[in-house]
């Protein structure tokens, strides 16, 4: 009995493994992507004729995989964007758009408001070095990108720091 349970884990390991965007071998074709995958939650067109599959794993997961595909259909580049060191190379303060930051990032977790800011501030999870963090973009009306930061994720801190 041990050992079909351990069997049955494996499987389930090693299936995981499968369906994770960054062991997409570059050059695999669309198709190949899709039925390792499955449906991506977004296609983006991408410059020079290629497409975007994103998938996200907001809100409840901390990781946005985009697998770009050039214009033959093949796997030009998989990244796992939110990524701290990443923001300040990604995010055009003043130039980006609402579309430019779902093509990116997807969709937030959270959409607010803040009484400092005429405009949305949307909210991703994500882990650095194993540490729950959100990125912030702050919108404007219009839907320019206007600022970021990045901040702990408060809801995963324990009560006095974990000390008794």
């Amino acid at each position: 009995m041990k050992a079909l349970f351990a069997t049955a884990a494996l499987g389930l390991l090693l299936a995981g493994c499968i369906s994770e965007p960054t062991w997409l071998a570059p050059g695999s074709s669309r198709e190949e992507a899709l039925q390792k995958l499955g449906p991506p939650t977004a296609r983006y067109p991408l410059a020079q004729g290629g497409e975007r599959l994103q998938y996200s794993r907001q809100p409840m997961g901390f990781e946005v995989s985009n697998v770009d595909l050039d214009a033959q259909g093949r796997v030009a580049a998989v990244t796992q964007v939110l990524d701290e060191g990443r923001f300040a190379h990604d995010i055009r303060v003043d130039e980006w758009r609402v579309p430019d930051v779902l093509r990116t990032y997807g969709r937030p977790e959270e959409v607010s408001q803040v009484s400092s800011f005429e405009g949305t501030v949307w909210q991703w999870r994500y882990k650095q070095l194993n540490n729950p963090r959100l990125l912030f973009i702050y919108l404007d009306p219009q839907g320019v990108v206007r600022r970021y930061h990045v901040g702990d994720d408060l809801r995963f801190v324990p009560p006095n720091g974990g000390r008794p």
